[in-house]
């Protein structure tokens, strides 16, 4: 037996053994390469790399170390009593060779590799073998498959609601923080929109991050409950809620991969809405060649591919192909963005119009759900609502609820990107945008982004700014700027 000694090391969801090279209870000279152990002792085994050091700080001869994910998951104190064993491999290891030899899964085989996944058998290393395999080549109804294993036995009941709301953009448009405003406008006139959002993953902010710039984010599933009876709106991070643990596990190693297979995406996005309870939802498909999806056809093979899945599992699905061709609204970046959304629900003259649009856009296609309005009456009803105030005054009850947020300061480190020409702004590249908010900082501090001040279609003159970096960190802010020099992100024709 050996004495667990908890190791505070963050692996990002990869679990971590070690042990002293000196052990006498397992032979370390036997080890020659990578080797997965199991770990005993916990109310289950739980799975992990070993590594071997020789500094008795980390751990003694005696002493087994876990790193954070593995302490967490084995669930015993430090000093407790654990054995370990040489892992064998997962039951599904040879349904991952299937998928990896090109062959199509069934449902049961889907369900046996998450099961794997959420029991922690797969290591990083594995997921990304099965996230590779099954991305260059899925079924529709693999797509579905993956979809039901994804969702997991965790989910969200409303007994007293026929009808839950929710809204989701396949991302890849900076700004776009079309999400609060239509939960605002939608939870004012009556309907449950409980809004699970993410944190950033690979862009400035994601919507969890720019609404902690107002309010708390976390909840649990009493607690979501509770704010929805209570303000039929909330917005809650959907990393802090105990549903579909597997897609957040899959997503995390699809991050750090830097691959967004859409099959993943359309299982993923529609396993945390329906653990989530979501019986009605509005999907945006943004286009444009700067963006995740670069043409209609593309999003037109999507919008089908997301109805077909809705259609088995019974959520309905309202998949709208938008234009992504620009940066909607003006901030980029928590605080930023937090400012536009509030500017739009205080009516105020400032507010970004395409924020604002695209906003009523897609609430009137959420408030048309409700059977008592007539197709086309939705648009004027989120107008209404929004011009009336009752979308703010909601949205101060959804806030006070959640726990509202100290104030966030915009980062104070500026530096304003001038056009070397005059003409007209053509084209604004999303993804050279994004990169230059993120080198400032924007996915690590709120305060961090850019404030576009032009957008496509306006005149500039030489030396005019079109948009200012904001920043915390000295560092970020030259990288930032460094980037920016090299490539603004902004084509300038010479016409009028």
């Amino acid at each position: 037996m050996l004495s667990l000694k908890h190791v505070a090391i963050n692996s990002f969801n990869e679990n971590i053994a070690y042990l002293h090279k000196d052990c006498d209870t397992y032979k370390i000279d036997d080890i020659r390469d990578v080797t997965k152990v199991e770990i005993h002792g916990g109310p289950v085994p739980v799975y992990a790399f070993l590594e071997i050091v020789d500094d008795e700080t980390i751990v003694s001869p005696g002493e087994l170390g876990l790193n954070n994910e593995a302490f967490l998951r084995l669930n015993l104190p430090e000093g407790a009593n654990v054995s370990l064993s040489l892992a064998g491999l997962p039951p599904s290891a040879g349904i991952l060779q299937r998928k990896i030899a090109g062959n199509i899964l069934s449902s049961s085989e889907y369900s046996s590799v998450v099961k794997d996944i959420v029991a922690g058998r797969y290591s990083n290393m594995d997921i990304a073998s099965f996230l590779v395999a099954s991305g260059s080549f899925m079924t529709a109804s693999e797509v579905l498959s993956l979809t039901e294993a994804l969702i997991g036995d965790d989910v969200i009941r409303w007994d007293d609601e026929n009808i839950v709301v929710d809204h989701h953009c396949l991302g890849g448009i900076p700004g776009n923080k079309t999400d609060i405003i239509i939960t605002a406008i939608v939870a004012a006139y009556g309907l449950p929109m409980p809004k699970t959002a993410s944190r950033s993953l690979t862009s400035c902010a994601g919507v969890a991050d720019t609404f902690a710039v107002l309010a708390n984010v976390e909840a649990d599933e009493a607690k979501l409950k509770k704010l929805i009876k209570e303000n039929r709106g909330a917005i809650v991070d959907y990393n802090t809620l105990p549903i579909a643990n597997a897609s957040k596990i899959v997503s995390s190693v699809e991050r750090a991969l830097g691959i967004s297979q859409q099959q993943h995406i359309v299982s993923s996005i529609l396993a945390i809405k329906l653990a989530a309870g979501v019986t009605h939802l509005v999907l945006d498909i943004p286009v444009g060649p700067s963006s995740r999806i670069k043409s209609t056809a593309e999003a037109m093979r999507i919008r089908k591919l997301v109805e077909y899945v809705g259609d088995m599992l019974s959520i309905e699905i309202d998949a709208v192909i938008t234009d992504g061709s620009e940066p909607i609204g003006n901030g980029i970046g928590a605080v930023l963005e937090a400012r536009d959304v509030m500017r739009i629900l205080r009516n105020k003259e400032e507010a970004p119009q395409d924020l604002l649009e695209k906003s009523l856009f897609l609430a009137g296609r959420i408030l048309e759900f409700d059977p008592k309005l007539r197709g086309g009456q939705g648009y004027h009803v989120a107008k209404e609502i929004l011009s009336s105030g009752r979308a703010l005054e909601t949205m101060n009850r959804i806030i006070y609820a959640q726990g509202k947020a100290p104030q966030a300061q915009i980062g104070h480190l500026t530096r304003d990107i001038v056009s070397s020409r005059a003409g007209v702004v053509e084209s604004i590249d999303n993804h050279q945008i994004n990169k230059i908010g993120v080198l400032a900082g924007a996915s690590q501090y709120p305060g961090a982004g850019l404030d576009l001040l032009k957008k496509v279609g306006d005149f500039v003159e030489p030396g005019e700014t079109l948009y200012r970096i904001h920043s915390v960190s000295a560092s970020d802010f030259a990288f930032a700027n460094s980037y920016a020099d090299g490539d603004s992100g902004y084509e300038i024709s010479s016409k009028r």
